[in-house]
């Protein structure tokens, strides 16, 4: 299995990951490649563009039409 090595790291970054680790009661390594794996191979998030594409051609355009309506609506916070 290939390896990675990562230099210059900032101490209070090793702390945190030191920390997450005992919190997870797991290695520090194993902490570190636990982090990788959620990071990069969770799926990718939709879109905006793309969830509105997704979204079931259902109704007619009448259906959401705003209806112009000059009566007032009543104060209900009075």
């Amino acid at each position: 299995m290939p390896s990675l090595v990562v230099r210059n790291l900032d101490e209070s970054i090793i702390n945190a990951l030191k920390a997450r680790a005992v919190a997870h009661h797991r290695s520090t390594e194993a902490e570190h490649r636990a982090i990788l794996a959620e990071v990069l191979m969770k799926p990718q998030r939709k879109s905006f563009a793309e969830a509105l594409l997704n979204i079931p051609a259902v109704g007619s355009d009448a259906d959401f039409m705003r209806l112009n309506n000059d009566a007032r609506a009543p104060d209900v916070f009075d």
